[in-house]
């Protein structure tokens, strides 16, 4: 399977943030975004997880029987600034809800390959897994941000697309997520990310995204 992006560019209100964006990651692969705050890291992943309209180019996904093509949203997980949890469900409310809504995304790989992970297992995976019966709302931001993250655990998306996944979080959880990532890679997961702190990951390459300043010239590092 691959993720393509074919010379993508994008607006910020009236004007060009990006222009001439291309990149194909395989099976494994990772591709890091990197460049200072406005420099249009959030647009192109928003642009390529389909929440926003692309001024030109496009980006596809081909399953792994390469017979198909379709669109980055329907088998992507988008892990972004806020959360998207409700504050006063529990966490296992929560957790239960994403695995039911999004249910595990069909990649093109034999029926049952890399399902979702119960619950239990996810919240475990993130290193809390004794406050499943707390309200979201109760927990600190570290732990907020670590159980956000577990649902991408409970149902199964091929790509991974990452806008500063390790924000609100310490060194250790730093480290947790970048084991989980890696993880995800392993299992022949794609990996899109903006980060201002290296994730450690192997079989990644690195985008300098450079803003407006760029535009004239195209972007691609």
């Amino acid at each position: 399977m691959h993720l393509s992006a074919e010379k993508l560019a994008a607006r910020r209100g009236e004007d060009l943030i990006f222009v001439n964006i291309s990149f194909h990651l395989s099976a494994g692969e990772a591709l890091i975004l990197t460049g200072r705050n406005g420099s249009g890291k959030s647009t192109l992943l928003r642009v390529v997880a389909g929440l926003l309209a692309a001024d030109k180019g496009r980006t596809i996904f081909v399953d792994e029987k390469g017979s198909a093509e379709r669109p980055v949203r329907e088998i992507s997980h988008y892990f972004g600034h806020r959360n998207a949890m409700k504050s006063e469900l529990s966490v296992a409310e929560n957790l239960t809800f994403w695995r039911a809504f999004l249910g595990d995304a069909d990649d093109g790989t034999s029926p049952g390959h890399s399902p979702g992970l119960p619950v239990e297992d996810a919240a475990d995976a993130v290193g809390l897994a004794g406050i499943l019966h707390l309200p979201f709302g109760y927990l600190s931001a570290g732990q907020q941000r670590r159980l956000a993250f577990a649902k991408l655990l409970v149902a199964h998306r091929p790509v991974w697309i990452l806008d500063e996944p390790t924000a609100a979080l310490d060194a250790s959880a730093d480290l947790l997520f970048a084991d989980l990532i890696t993880a995800h890679q392993q299992r022949g997961g794609i990996v899109l990310a903006a980060t201002h702190q290296p994730l450690g990951l192997n079989n990644a390459r690195d985008l300098a995204m450079t803003g407006f300043a760029g535009v004239d010239e195209g972007v691609w590092g």
